[in-house]
């Protein structure tokens, strides 16, 4: 029995930790923006959001984003 609770909470574990991936958004003008999971584009206003390291929710305008790279 305790080894089939082990196998569950080690599997529950790895998918959890594949659903947090973060990425590395450069701006135009060179800035290097680091977040905690996938920054979400709202297509009708333009604006990326993201929560940046330290927890933070944050928008920018999609406009200003060079490139978004998963880390």
């Amino acid at each position: 029995m305790k080894w089939i609770i082990t196998c569950l909470l080690a599997t529950s574990a790895l998918l959890l930790s594949a659903c947090s991936s973060h990425y590395v958004m450069t701006s135009k003008d060179g800035q290097m923006i680091m977040t905690r999971g996938k920054p979400v584009i709202d297509k009708e206003t333009g604006l990326i959001s993201y929560v940046d390291e330290s927890g933070h929710e944050k928008q920018i305008n999609g406009d200003e984003i060079s490139s978004m790279v998963e880390r």
